[in-house]
């Protein structure tokens, strides 16, 4: 009996095992058929948009978020255009602002620099600073152009300085100019050459005093023929060609003076090729008034 029922629960479960594997090797041809198509898209698509098919899945990802940005693009730019004119709104009042200041400075900067025409022999000119504001002409550097202008002569049209004035004209505005906005910054040296051209006397003294009050900021180096200008200089060097080797070449050499030869040389500036004693007497006074 018990080998009866054993032999019925044996069959039982081959039958169960035997369903189990029927149920699995059932084929339906339309899930290949699925499974092609799906295979076949997948392709196209990769030969479509020239990547592997393993990378599709990123690449749909990516176009799902161009199309939420192009979606989103209405507001964008709408914000886009409040900043835009927000921006413009903040920068006209900070070139308005840059402007007005500008005004007021170049009012002063007039003023201080045609103090200082009369004594360099330019008392019939005038000095302004030309500001033209263009609205539309916007740079980092506000909407306005400045220009230094002059008027050499009354009667005159006034103009730009670097059009106007003369050689020693534009010099002596520049010395005028770098004299007053000295404490402002400038280049650390600057270079004068023969600033005193056609002026004597007063002006070249003038013109000395000058330098040498620029001297105390920067450096500046002159080039002059000018006893006024030499005596006020704290280096004195001689600039002079003479020949050289065996061939008498020209050569320009540059000698650096002391004490004794400075009022020589000085005295022979005031004299010209025959020194005499009251020049030597006038060019120490010249050194002792510029030292005082």
């Amino acid at each position: 009996m018990k080998a009866l029922e054993a032999a019925l629960n044996a069959l039982e479960e081959a039958r169960d095992a035997l369903e189990r594997s029927l149920r699995a090797s059932e084929f339906d041809p339309r899930d290949l058929e699925r499974a092609e198509e799906r295979l076949f898209a997948l392709r196209a698509a990769a030969r479509k948009y020239n990547c592997a098919a393993d990378e599709l899945a990123a690449r749909a990802e990516r176009f799902r978020a161009d199309v939420a940005l192009i979606d989103s693009g209405e507001r964008a730019l709408e914000a886009l255009e409040t900043s835009a004119r927000e921006g413009e709104q903040a920068y006209e009042r900070a070139a308005g602002a840059l402007s007005e200041a500008r005004r007021k400075a170049a009012a002063k900067l007039d003023r201080a620099v045609s103090a200082e025409l009369a004594p360099l022999k330019l008392e019939r000119a005038t000095f302004t600073t030309n500001i033209a504001t263009d609205a539309r002409a916007r740079s980092p550097d506000g909407y306005d152009r400045v220009e230094f202008w002059v008027q050499t002569n009354p009667g005159s049209r006034p103009g730009p300085l670097v059009k106007v004035a003369s050689g020693g004209e534009l010099a002596r505005f520049l010395l005028a100019l770098k004299v007053v906005i000295a404490d402002r910054g400038s280049a650390p040296t600057l270079v004068f050459d023969e600033i005193d051209t056609g002026v004597g006397g007063a002006v070249a003294d003038a013109i000395g005093q000058r330098l040498k009050r620029l001297a105390a900021s920067v450096q500046v180096l002159c080039v002059t023929h000018a006893p006024q200008v030499a005596a006020q200089a704290s280096r004195h060097f001689l600039i002079a060609k003479e020949g050289a080797g065996k061939e008498r070449r020209v050569a320009t050499r540059v000698s650096a003076l002391d004490e004794t030869r400075r009022r020589e040389e000085i005295a022979r500036m005031l004299a010209g090729a025959t020194i005499t004693e009251e020049a030597r007497a006038a060019a120490g006074r010249l050194l002792d008034a510029a030292s005082a």
